[in-house]
């Protein structure tokens, strides 16, 4: 009996799933139809906050099996600053493919009906125009002038994280790296409250192939305990017999990120692991305990056509929460290398990083669910 309870108390941990479940189950009875820019047609409410504690486990959700190096690849993809689909390509990563390909067929048939192009130009256009999905994705991946064309995006989320439109003092045009501010002004003034990344620049908006959903998230730290610095010391696993708060974090850092438009079931599940992650790098950059996660949800809905899937994992039972574990590149783990190259930078590390540095541990899911994407 024991031993039964203690199973039993793990598994409550999980309140993730549950969370997610009933605000699935919400859309459902109390959603309002709406059209939408697909056609698709959805349920939809508006606004809906989800909470999740780290120490409960890595939010990756258990009632349905989620594509792990997908999400990884993606959260990467944006702290690089690039917005050409040609890197998630290279790690199969498909998320993207429907917009790239929904923009080429656009621009060509507009380019088409543009008169001021010459007959050879048209031509050029018409005979890409041609391109299945299929082809236009293995162009995209093996063509690298093809690739820098139509593999382009505009300048969605990793253009304004990394490298944002701005002016100094002098009114010069700069490029703002967000992020490495952010990170600078958390190792600084960990207190501020100005501690925002924004992906939703206005004068950019109608040259991206689809405006950030998830527009922008805010950091925020406190301090820790004698109690959970000592224990912050025994997870990592440290040298035992020396005083922990020499080394343990002082700080724990939770992150918040704002949605305008949610798809609930295929979107959502994407969106809470990758802030996840984001929150687990950033704490392992600045040495301090990754805290809470909290989603606030704009327009949340369920297409029509997720509907029944919606249902059968409604009716799933949560299996525990995973972690993840994060290693350097191999190369870089050996102390010499270390010592004769120095401490990588927050850019460094990231450009080095890999989707299997990403150790996904202990996760146990029921079967994925399909559903049609909607673009």
């Amino acid at each position: 009996m024991q031993n039964y309870m203690r199973d039993f108390s793990e598994k409550l941990m999980n309140t993730l799933d549950k969370q997610y479940q009933d605000l699935l189950q919400s859309i459902i009875d109390y959603g309002v139809e709406k059209k939408d820019r697909t056609s698709t047609g959805t349920k939809s409410i508006f606004g809906y906050t989800i909470r999740h504690k780290m120490s409960q486990g890595f939010p990756l959700l258990t009632t349905k099996k989620m594509a792990w190096k997908t999400i990884v690849t993606e959260l990467l993809w944006f702290l690089r600053g690039d917005t050409n689909i040609k890197f998630l390509l290279d790690y199969d990563c498909h998320i993207w493919d429907g917009d790239a390909y929904k923009n080429y067929v656009t621009k060509i048939e507009k380019s088409l009906d543009d008169n001021s192009e010459t007959p050879e130009e048209a031509a050029e256009h018409k005979k890409y125009l041609v391109l299945k999905k299929e082809d236009f994705i293995d162009e995209v991946k093996n063509d690298p002038k093809f690739a820098k064309i139509w593999g382009y995006l505009g300048p969605i989320y990793g253009k304004q994280w990394r490298s944002c439109d701005g002016k100094n003092n002098d009114g010069d045009d700069v490029y703002i790296d967000q992020i490495k501010n952010l990170i600078k002004e958390l190792k600084t003034n960990p207190d501020s409250r100005r501690l925002i990344v924004s992906a939703w620049n206005v004068g950019e908006l109608d040259q991206m192939v689809l405006p950030p959903c998830h527009y922008g998230f805010q950091v925020y730290t406190r301090e820790l305990t004698v109690e959970e610095r000592v224990k912050a010391y025994e997870n990592a696993g440290y040298i035992k017999n020396i005083d922990p708060l020499d080394y343990a974090p002082e700080r724990a850092i939770s992150l918040m990120w704002n949605q305008r438009s949610v798809d609930t079931f295929l979107g959502l599940p994407f969106n809470i692991a990758s802030y996840g992650l984001l929150l687990m790098l950033l704490g392992k950059e600045l040495n301090m305990v990754p805290d809470e996660l909290i989603g606030n949800l704009g327009d949340t809905h369920l297409y029509l056509n997720h509907i029944e899937q919606a249902k059968e994992q409604i009716g799933r039972t949560p299996y525990e929460l995973p972690s993840v574990k994060i290693t350097e590149r191999n190369w870089y783990m050996h102390e010499q290398v270390k010592k004769q190259m120095g401490e990588k930078n927050f850019d460094q590390k990231i450009l080095s990083y890999r989707p299997d540095c990403f150790e996904l541990q202990n996760y146990e899911s029921h079967p994925k669910i399909k559903a049609p994407l909607s673009n």
